[in-house]
């Protein structure tokens, strides 16, 4: 959340000519329901499973994409070795609580994970999740610092990659 992996997966996808799937607008379009309302309706435990569902069948479909994940995605229902394929590039794109933090401050009601956060906790709580997510982003292939980096820079950067 907050580390530019819409902005740069759709700029990478224009590049490389690939579509660019968002795996949580994949989700909603699928299922007719925002990614808040399945939460409130059906809980976090429903939600993971769906996401697990659909992150196997756009992985199946053998399609040439740049897919972007929920920043829970790895963390749930073994994805993180699902991301170890041969036929994978998974990057994580990593930036730091400051930068994290400056990004989301303005976007905060538009993320259900965040919604009920106080304004004052928000530093500790990006904290908190980076450090209980960390262990699955880094069985990520690359690991790309985003920091003090424009989106341009970030996209060469990935393309360079092997």
């Amino acid at each position: 959340m907050g580390s530019g992996k819409t902005t740069v997966g759709k700029l990478l996808s224009n590049k490389l000519g690939f579509n660019y799937v968002d795996l949580d607008d994949f989700i909603e379009s699928k299922e007719k329901k925002s990614i808040k309302e399945i939460f409130s309706t059906k809980g976090e435990i429903y939600f993971r499973k769906l996401e697990n569902n659909y992150l196997i069948q756009i992985l199946d479909s053998k399609e040439s994409l740049i897919l972007s994940l929920g920043g829970g995605t790895p963390c749930y229902s073994n994805n993180h070795e699902l991301l170890k394929r041969k036929d994978l590039k998974s990057i994580y794109l990593k930036a730091s609580i400051d930068t994290i933090l400056a990004r989301i401050k303005s976007e905060k009601f538009k993320r259900p994970i965040l919604s009920d956060i106080a304004e004052d906790e928000l530093k500790d709580f990006i904290a908190q999740h980076l450090f209980e997510r960390s262990y699955f982003y880094l069985f990520s292939k690359f690991i790309v610092e985003v920091d003090n980096k424009s989106v341009e820079e970030i996209v060469e950067e990935i393309l360079q990659l092997n």
